[in-house]
């Protein structure tokens, strides 16, 4: 390894030792590398894309034969009906919102079966803040039924269906902020037998975000009606600019579309800006990217637990996404962490990251993402909240050389405050 980053000899010889351990379960990631590859390349060629969709098309985005066909590669991915990606879902939470919102009515309900649920959609849902326009404030009643150890507490779950009045039954794959495990598609189909058992009716959505690609299956494949997730995360590929996804059943994709555009229009309407070609070339890139990432965070892992400090996921432990949490102990850790993670960027690697207060957080945040896309997480970045354990949230990687490279830079950081 060259070592034009000056880092420490201890680190080099670590991470040689890591590698040599981890190389079994990187070969079997590059196994499913290849499944999902071959998955996405035969979509593209049922769907046989050609040059021409590349094409942009203005105004209102009538008949945009590109943006038809990334729509039904997304559908047959996900095992769907029918699906919407469009640039202007600007994030995961748009993405979410959508949703519930083209969903749910006045006198709905919905049960989040995974706990509370994101921080960002605390105020869409109404359990935060006094935006006029939550799902809440609209007549829609909010359920919570919390996890239990890892794992949904199936029969609370089952006996709250059995009193009826639910519409929509909602899971969220990954921790968000959270100290809990990620779910595993497993855990998912698990739940969802249990539930088609007592309602067969129910909407349920899986909130995908950081899990795409990540295992063998997708939600939708295991029974799940409706599945979301953001471009600039794992299909993105790290080439998108922006955009989001829904995919699912033609008539709940249909209800979506027509709260994302207008009644009548649905997904008739919505031009492409010229960025097809990304959006083809992101997801034919994202089975090698989101590899790319879960290498990197599962030798992050594994070197940090020689260090040690606290992980979560374990190195040798099923993934479910690609987020990696460290307890890093103290506040000058944390800080000199992200400063690592800024400094081994290719964008903004002379910026200094610093605590700050975030709107929507309840405490001061630091954050480190030196991104080609802003706020993209397929791509290395880090952030996480100022309290006890000092807890860093890491994911991304888009090559795993620049992913172990940027966390190498930032352990190095931890070292040269710790031997001053």
């Amino acid at each position: 390894m060259t070592n034009q980053f000056n880092i420490d000899d201890k680190l080099i010889k670590l991470t040689a030792e890591t590698e040599q351990e981890l190389s079994e379960i990187f070969a079997n990631l590059d196994n499913l590398c290849l499944k999902n590859s071959a998955k996405i390349l035969k979509a593209f060629q049922d769907a046989r894309v050609a040059s021409s969709d590349f094409a942009e098309i203005t105004g209102y985005g009538y008949y945009d034969a590109g943006r038809d066909k990334l729509e039904q590669i997304y559908a047959q991915i996900f095992g769907t009906e029918d699906a919407l990606v469009r640039p202007q879902i600007m994030s995961g939470t748009h993405a979410l919102s959508l949703t519930f919102f083209g969903l749910l009515k006045h006198g709905d309900t919905m049960i989040s079966i995974s706990g509370a649920p994101y921080d960002s959609l605390l105020t869409i849902i109404g359990i935060e803040g006094d935006s006029r326009n939550s799902l809440i404030k609209n007549g829609i009643n909010y359920e919570q039924i919390d996890l239990v150890n890892d794992d949904f507490d199936t029969d609370k779950i089952v006996a709250r269906l059995k009193l009826g009045n639910v519409k929509l039954v909602e899971i969220q794959r990954s921790r968000g902020y959270s100290h809990r495990k990620s779910l595993s598609i497993e855990k998912i189909e698990r739940v969802i037998k249990a539930i088609r058992a007592i309602d067969k009716n129910v909407i349920i959505m899986v909130d995908n975000c950081y899990g795409d690609l990540v295992e063998d299956r997708e939600p939708t494949e295991v029974g799940a009606d409706i599945a979301v997730g953001s471009l600039m995360k794992n299909l993105g590929g790290g080439i998108a600019k922006s955009g989001g996804y829904v995919v699912g059943k033609k008539d709940l994709i249909w209800d979506i579309a027509e709260h994302f555009t207008a009644p009548g229009t649905g997904k008739d309407l919505g031009a492409n800006f010229n960025e097809n070609i990304s959006y083809f070339k992101g997801l034919f890139l994202a089975p090698r990217a989101v590899t790319s990432s879960l290498k990197s965070m599962i030798f992050a892992s594994r070197i940090m637990e020689k260090l040690g400090f606290d992980v979560d996921p374990k190195f040798n432990e099923p993934r479910t996404d690609i987020i990696q949490t460290i307890n890093l102990f103290t506040p000058a850790n944390m800080v000199n962490f992200h400063l690592g993670i800024q400094k081994g960027s290719p964008i903004d690697s002379f910026v200094i990251p610093v605590p700050a207060p975030m709107p929507g957080y309840p405490h001061e945040e630091i954050m480190a993402a030196g991104t080609f896309t802003q706020g993209s997480t397929i791509e290395l970045s880090c952030d996480g909240p100022m309290v006890e354990p000092y807890t860093a949230y890491m994911q991304g990687g888009l090559t795993y050389e620049y992913g172990k490279l940027g966390i190498l830079i930032a352990l190095n950081e931890i070292l040269k405050e710790q031997n001053k």
